[in-house]
């Protein structure tokens, strides 16, 4: 097909057959490969990477879902360096909770978003789960006990 049978194009247009990326760095159109590229050049923002409020918004506004799980997670370290480890502890892994439950609601998270919106869904929430577990079991006193962890507790050792 030539340049005058296309009526989108100009006389003096680089052009490619078949499919097409972005223009090379002399210009010209580059043909697509199938293959891995051997050098990296960029990264792609993450689904749902976007920021959390509109541009003009000042910047703690744009990340304010990332804002509040840090938050509640250096609160729950204060309180454990305060020696309130079980509650503490928990309000660590209740906002990692917190922080898939954001991702999931959420189409745009801002920074929250590091992978995909299912990894980060996943990692945050058992993460979180078996952090609040964990600190429900702490000994002295616990407030869960699951007899088989501590029977495999007692193999092991």
């Amino acid at each position: 097909m030539s340049a005058e049978a296309d009526p989108g194009s100009t006389p003096g247009e680089p052009r490619a057959k078949g499919a097409v990326s972005a223009p090379g760095p002399d210009g010209q159109p580059r043909k697509v490969s199938r293959r891995f590229p051997l050098f990296t050049r960029d990264t792609a923002r993450p689904e749902g990477g976007g920021r959390a409020a509109p541009g003009d918004a000042p910047a703690p506004a744009r990340q304010w879902p990332l804002l509040c799980v840090v938050s509640l997670v250096g609160l729950g370290l204060l309180l454990t360096a305060l020696d309130v480890f079980r509650v503490g502890t928990m309000l660590v892994g209740i906002a990692l909770v917190g922080g898939a439950v954001l991702r999931w609601a959420l189409p745009d998270v801002g920074m929250l978003a590091v992978r995909s919106r299912f990894t980060d869904m996943v990692t945050y929430g058992v993460l979180g789960l078996a952090i609040v577990l964990l600190a429900m079991m702490a000994q002295p006193k616990p407030w869960l006990v699951i007899p088989f962890l501590d029977d495999t507790l007692h193999f092991t050792i």
